[in-house]
């Protein structure tokens, strides 16, 4: 029996943001579908399958802020069940622009308040490194397109899926 060649068990995960990051993600696809079936293994990515699988992986890419304690607790078994984790566009590095909400005035967190008691936010949105490790960033809104290839290319190469 053949060996069957080695792929990097990937997940993708998305908290409090526009989402634009798996918009560009999925249109990577058109590009690089061919080449990527062959060398990564997508255990979880809702946006692209319907039966996800939260188990061991070598990547986890986290797209987003974090904005309640349900989300951090989800986050932190990701982060658990990862090797490395990348975190992914703005609101994941940075926070913002989820967490404009962070620097609102007293007047308009009332406004606001019904909103984050119906959905359980907590006071503050959080950037993920405030929640969990994070081994490698990439920043934009959406992501820098080139810096997540050149990500990728480099944990391919790390996880021993190509020779670099």
């Amino acid at each position: 029996m053949p060996d069957t060649p080695k792929k990097l068990r990937v997940g993708w995960f998305s908290f409090t943001c526009c989402e634009d990051s798996t918009i560009i993600f999925t249109e990577l696809l058109n590009d690089y579908f061919f080449r990527w079936k062959n060398l990564l293994d997508i255990r979880y990515a809702k946006a692209l399958r319907t039966k996800n699988i939260l188990d061991q992986l070598d990547v986890a890419f986290v797209e987003g802020a974090i904005s309640s304690q349900n989300q951090a607790e989800k986050l932190k078994k990701i982060r658990g069940l990862s090797t490395k984790l990348v975190a992914i566009g703005s609101c994941a590095v940075s926070g913002f622009p989820s967490a404009q909400r962070n620097l609102f005035d007293q007047a308009t967190l009332s406004e606001i308040k019904p909103i984050l008691e119906r959905f359980s936010y907590t006071p503050k949105v959080l950037k993920v490194d405030e929640v969990v490790k994070v081994d490698v960033y990439v920043a934009g809104c959406p992501m820098d397109e080139k810096k997540f290839l050149e990500v990728l290319d480099t944990l391919l190469v790390e996880f021993n899926v190509i020779v670099g």
